[in-house]
């Protein structure tokens, strides 16, 4: 599908900054929502917490060119934390299949690129909108949800669509790593930070690079 349509810097002005400011009860009801109606798409219960974003986050650095891709943004948590990482909101792709966190991220951030597709088939998805090599890969997306395979798919090609040794960040609450941290199947290298304990519940984020 294609991007929604970005505002104007007139349009920007004119809403001021409280655009991207949250309201984490409001964020909580609408996920809950959104887990009833669709629990295999959207995974989690409540957003990811600030502490837990801010560590996604640390992961990308602003100075690297291209476009920053986030999958599964949500309601913005980890796109917020961007923002103050330093990335601009020009520079950011969002792609979320839920159309009303779609329209939400709009208002949030008027000046990023909406793209309302599916993740999980991320080159389609995106078709020509990459005009350079990506700085990074974000990613909220509840992979246990699907097969290795796909998990595995998705990690190669968005490897081939970064810059080289660019991060692909993903977080989960479990134990074990999301993707392996070694797989026959494919070439990487994988990090973990420490459990962010003060997140709701308790997550780690690992990040995978194409060496």
């Amino acid at each position: 599908m294609p991007p929604l349509r970005r505002s104007s810097a007139k349009d920007d002005l004119a809403a001021g900054a409280s655009r991207t400011r949250r309201d984490p009860l409001e964020d909580e009801a609408r996920f809950l929502r959104s887990w009833f109606e669709r629990p295999l798409v959207t995974g989690a219960v409540t957003p990811s917490g600030r502490m837990l974003a801010r560590t996604m986050a640390s992961y990308v650095d602003p100075r690297v060119s291209g476009p920053v891709i986030e999958l599964g943004p949500g309601t913005g948590p980890v796109t917020e934390a961007l923002v103050r990482r330093g990335v601009e909101q020009e520079r950011l792709i969002l792609v979320e299949y839920n159309p009303d966190f779609c329209k939400l991220l709009q208002k949030r951030f008027p000046r990023a690129t909406i793209v309302r597709g599916d993740a999980y088939n991320i080159r389609e998805t995106l078709g020509t909108m990459l005009a350079e090599k990506a700085a990074a890969m974000v990613s909220s997306l509840p992979l246990f949800t699907k097969p290795l395979e796909q998990r595995l798919d998705l990690l190669n090609t968005a490897h081939t669509m970064m810059h080289p040794s660019a991060p692909f960040v993903q977080f989960t609450y479990a134990v074990v790593p999301p993707i392996p941290a070694r797989c026959d199947a494919g070439t990487y290298t994988a990090s973990r930070s420490n459990r962010v304990w003060l997140n709701l519940p308790p997550a780690r984020v690992w990040v995978y690079r194409r060496p």
